[in-house]
């Protein structure tokens, strides 16, 4: 019963998440970027590019363009994302018809940071909801299996090739809004799908592990993991390895008690997109 009930639960966010993604994107797209014919990187700026050079409508190029990511989706990730995408964009399509959103203004500087931030805003929450409405990420991930590239690198090359198009067919201003308008919406997208708290992974080697694994417990409230480890450099000996996960406001906390504990203490640190359970989400930030 509690399966059944967790999993409508889910069912519903993930379906609230994609429309409320799908009204950002087409309000970026409809009060800020189509007017003035600006572009952005990735499929939607392909369709925006094809758009302005040949006058169709943007909501068929959407819907066309993007057909075989959803099938590259359907072999790489699975039947449900692929399925969710392909209803997030068709309803991204209708809402570019149906939806009677205006220009809000004539500003460019305006115009290629705020489109960027709901566009951005939209792909983000789309994904947060379990699919996409900009296929690049899945070719992304198509080539980076079978290339020596990441999909950091893929996408940046697409997007480079995507501005130089513009450049060349439109103007170089265009093209440097473009990348603006870009920036602006991987920034956004970056700050939806990691969430507004950004965790961090800190492994710490010390001789005074004891003192600072009780403060960590103790003052901050948080947990931790001991791994057994081995010194390879200079003298061998046994060592207790910490790692722990704190939000990135806590960080500075923890390094200043470390150091007054062990001036000399190793610390490594590492980014965390996303975390589930753990002692960190059930406790208040302290």
């Amino acid at each position: 019963m509690n399966n059944i009930k967790n999993k409508n639960t889910r069912f519903i966010k993930e379906i609230l998440l994609i429309a409320a993604g799908v009204t950002s994107a087409c309000f970026g797209l409809k009060s800020f970027l189509m007017p003035s014919h600006f572009i952005d990187g990735g499929v939607t700026g392909i369709s925006l590019l094809l758009s302005t050079l040949t006058g169709w409508n943007l909501s068929y190029l959407i819907v066309i363009i993007n057909i075989p990511f959803i099938f590259l989706g359907y072999k790489q990730i699975g039947k449900g994302f692929a399925f969710k995408t392909a209803i997030a964009i068709t309803a991204l399509s209708i809402a570019l018809i149906v939806l009677p959103f205006q220009p809000i203004t004539h500003d460019k500087l305006l115009i290629a940071f705020f489109g960027g931030l709901f566009l951005g805003g939209g792909i983000g929450l789309a994904m947060r909801g379990g699919c996409v409405i900009d296929g690049t990420e899945v070719l992304a991930l198509y080539i980076s299996k079978n290339s020596i590239l990441t999909v950091g690198n893929i996408i940046l090359i697409l997007n480079i090739i995507i501005f130089a198009f513009a450049a060349y067919f439109l103007n170089i201003e265009t093209a440097l809004y473009a990348i603006l308008t870009y920036l602006s919406a991987s920034s956004t997208i970056d700050f939806i799908v990691n969430g507004i708290e950004q965790y961090t992974g800190v492994t710490i080697i010390s001789e005074h592990q004891e003192a600072i694994k009780a403060y960590i417990i103790t003052d901050m409230k948080r947990g931790v993991t001991i791994y057994k480890g081995e010194g390879g450099y200079g003298e061998k000996k046994d060592i207790d390895i910490i790692f722990t996960v704190v939000t990135k406001l806590e960080m500075s906390k923890l390094q200043t008690a470390i150091r007054q504990i062990d001036a000399d203490a190793f610390i490594i640190q590492q980014q965390i997109a996303d975390l589930k359970g753990g002692v960190v989400k059930r406790h208040a930030l302290h």
